[in-house]
């Protein structure tokens, strides 16, 4: 732009052009703003499980990891996994995320779920009153089994197997009880069997792998579940994993194992969902009993759409800016970035513009005037015996001309028009006869 400060530029030129500048930005940063995500929420509730379970020891890790944040996890207990997947259904009792162990969803189809993937291997473990030796579930025909409280995955997965086997009543007595409850059952000879679906060091399984007079149950048919139920994978707990002194397990045992995974609402917000990543990655990437090392978290064995932003970690890692700033400032400009990214697209063209646009109002401030010097000399040559009428009428353009304001940048315009107001004079004196002076008017 011609001129050199702000300041050069008159107020009621600056705001003529200014003003309708800057309305398009604010509309830029309106329609900008329809997008962007609020502050993400400093509070998050997650459904875990029972007492003493897997999912409520993972959820107080995650709950610490969270806390470096300033996010606060408030854990919801529920009876288990399909407890958990109901709550998440419940817009009555809002719950943004929860574990659910998979095959608890027959149908997924229209839910307003998403999955972070799976977090970790939850076997199927099947105590029993007696000596080592039990290889198939027909074994437990007729005798009591615990498989779990209404509302738990362990419940779901235990009676989708029995059912397999032919093994409803009366062959098979089953109780709703499950966790340290069973346990106790099973220790005082109320159940002969137990169901349990979790870690190895949740309460319940580790009680029971300690116990005398307790076996625990190995699936050799563990291929073949892993056929019929793809949700299943076939593990083996290695002898001696649980405890070398004591040579717990005392032998190889065969484990049949669906995945627990992480499940939150659709509309929970993405920062959440980056969080929740982040502490998933944290609490399972370590090697366990049952898996490699960075084996979990993992974008497989999942029965729910892949949140967008889980599939982008997986693919990719980490979001850039949460690797090396804090989270909040990385969310921060996460969220500028949507607002600015469409407002940098409307300055630059108007950055442009703008001076443009000035320029041409200061020039036709004075260009205005050319028309009518140009409409005079027309007349002026039609009429000619009226030249002093028409100096008189050039003299009124000069005196209009002085009072033109414009920045030094474009006095040059202002000058040459002058220039060309004194050759029209010297024009229509010479019409005239010569006896009106160059610089003067009738």
């Amino acid at each position: 732009m011609r001129f050199r400060k702000l300041r050069d530029i008159p107020a009621r030129d600056l705001l003529a052009v200014g003003l309708p500048l800057a309305a398009i930005v604010i509309a830029g940063f309106w329609i900008a703003a329809q997008f962007i995500q609020p502050a993400p929420p400093t509070r998050l509730v997650f459904a875990s499980g029972p007492e003493g379970s897997s999912y409520q020891q993972y959820a107080a890790r995650y709950k610490q990891v969270l806390a470096r944040f300033g996010i606060t996890l408030e854990e919801r207990a529920t009876a288990g996994s399909a407890d958990n997947l109901a709550l998440l259904l419940d817009g009555r009792r809002p719950v943004d995320a929860a574990f659910v162990q998979g095959g608890t969803a027959d149908d997924t189809s229209g839910m307003p779920l998403r999955s972070l993937g799976a977090a970790y291997y939850e076997p199927l473990w099947v105590f029993y009153r007696g000596g080592p030796g039990l290889t198939r579930l027909d074994d437990l025909a007729g005798r009591r089994l615990a498989i779990g409280p209404k509302g738990s995955g362990t419940r779901h997965l235990a009676l989708e197997l029995l059912d397999a086997h032919g093994m409803t009543r009366p062959r098979a007595r089953m109780l709703s009880v499950g966790g340290l409850k069973a346990t106790e059952a099973l220790k005082r000879g109320q159940v002969d069997a137990v169901f349990a679906v979790g870690d190895v060091y949740s309460a319940a399984v580790w009680v029971l792998l300690h116990s005398e007079g307790v076996s625990l149950l190995s699936f050799e048919q563990a291929e073949a579940y892993v056929r019929r139920y793809p949700e299943l994978a076939s593990l083996t707990l290695p002898r001696g994993a649980v405890s070398l002194a004591r040579d717990l397990p005392p032998r190889d045992i065969r484990l049949i194992a669906p995945v627990a995974t992480v499940v939150v609402r659709e509309d929970i917000h993405p920062a959440l969902t980056d969080l929740l990543l982040q502490a998933m990655r944290e609490v399972h990437r370590s090697p366990g009993l049952l898996s490699r090392a960075d084996e979990f978290p993992a974008a497989r064995g999942i029965e729910f759409a892949l949140n967008e932003r889980a599939e982008r970690f997986y693919r990719s890692g980490p979001p850039f800016l949460q690797r090396y700033l804090p989270f909040w400032a990385a969310n921060f400009i996460d969220r500028a970035i949507v607002m600015l990214l469409p407002v940098i697209a409307l300055l630059l063209p108007l950055f442009r513009i703008g001076p443009q646009l000035y320029s041409w109002r200061v020039r036709s401030r004075v260009y205005r005037w050319y028309g009518e010097l140009k409409h005079l000399e027309l007349r002026a040559a039609a009429q000619p015996g009226s030249a002093a009428r028409w100096l008189a009428e050039l003299q009124r353009i000069e005196d209009e001309v002085d009072r033109i304001r414009t920045p030094l940048a474009f006095a040059d315009f202002v000058y040459t028009l002058r220039l060309h107001i004194a050759f029209v004079r010297e024009r229509l004196a010479a019409h005239a006869g010569g006896d009106v002076e160059p610089g003067e008017s009738r």
